[in-house]
């Protein structure tokens, strides 16, 4: 079912609608393709951060729940070559940088419902030529389905007709334990890569990807995220793979206390792991849980940062006649 949820600035009608099955319970809002909410049955707390109103969605720059494009994480300067035309792309509010596809990405656009089942929903975004600084006409798609036992799948999509770029992810921020009210540090996580990329102070790649062994980001082995702030500040991309495949079990999260666990597979070729430093302090969120730093960690499949001026890395180039697909899969589980 569909409900309206909220006006934007615009005067858009924002609607929320609500999935059920396979032992999950999620709303999805037209916003952003955002996942409002997830819950697992058994477990009372919600498993990802959000807001019960629109207002606080719009006014902060969390990228709450969201879906990411055109181009999710980083882009040097903001500049990148293609097909033999230099583009600049809206900065996002990041000095010198790009982030997430712009300061209007696909995270502020309000999407629209092309079909709708009981544990299903598509969503439809139309990105025109120039948005943002990225060349060619977009048509994006995004599928979230409750697929069985505690699985939420999803499918992003798009086609083009002109050489663009083109790198979703999914955005929310996960606690498994008490739904935000304390911080995610003493989560349990394993992250099956073997090399990370180093990031300059604007948390840009330098250029070479580096081993995690003998490092604080070797999660090969699960273990606790961090005993505490001072040992946290995780915002950086793990190498998966030197390009996209097929879905494949990436990321194993874990909760401290109630044991829900969280296996985590994607197409993509990388993984951002962000601890979520900077949310504020007493921000209100669901259920009236006031949250603050480290509330939830993102997990975020995509393509590694800043690949469209670095030919070495995996490529998110889309041309006309060709289908861009990536999926996610989180699979959830009562300990």
């Amino acid at each position: 079912m569909s409900e309206p949820f909220g006006t934007t600035p615009e005067d858009e009608t924002v609607y929320r609608v609500r999935l059920s099955g396979g032992g999950l319970s999620a709303a999805i809002l037209t916003w952003g393709g955002i996942l409002q909410d997830l819950r697992l049955d058994g477990h009372s707390a919600p498993l990802v951060l959000g807001f019960p109103a629109l207002e606080p969605y719009l006014r902060h720059p969390l990228y709450m729940g969201a879906i990411i494009g055109r181009y999710a994480n980083r882009i040097a300067d903001g500049r990148f070559d293609l097909g033999g035309k230099s583009y600049r792309v809206d900065n996002g509010g990041v000095p010198g940088h790009a982030l997430h596809g712009g300061k209007r990405g696909f995270d502020r656009r309000n999407w629209t419902i092309a079909d709708l089942g009981p544990d299903f929903v598509t969503l439809t975004y139309f990105s025109r030529d120039g948005e943002m600084g990225f060349p060619g006409n977009l048509s994006a798609a995004c599928t979230y389905r409750l697929t069985g036992e505690g699985r939420l799948h999803i499918v992003m999509q798009a086609t083009c007709d002109a050489e663009t770029l083109c790198a979703f992810t999914q955005h929310s921020y996960f606690n498994l334990d008490d739904g935000g009210a304390a911080p995610a540090l003493d989560h349990s996580l394993r992250i099956a890569a073997d090399s990370y990329l180093p990031v300059d102070e604007g948390l840009v790649p330098l250029g070479e990807t580096a081993p995690v062994a003998g490092t604080r980001y070797d999660f090969r082995t699960s273990r606790q995220v961090a005993a505490g702030p001072r040992e946290a500040g995780y915002d950086l991309n793990f190498c998966l793979a030197p390009g996209r495949r097929g879905l494949t079990h990436v990321a194993t999260l874990k909760g401290a206390r109630s044991g829900v666990a969280m296996e985590l597979s994607t197409t993509e070729p990388g993984l951002q792991f962000f601890d979520g430093a900077p949310i504020p302090v007493g921000l209100k969120g669901l259920d009236g849980i006031a949250y603050g730093p480290f509330s939830g960690l993102c997990l975020e499949p995509q393509i590694w940062p800043d690949s469209p001026n670095r030919p070495d890395f995996p490529s998110a180039v889309l041309k006309p006649g060709e289908s861009y697909e990536s999926v996610i899969e989180y699979s959830f589980a009562r300990g």
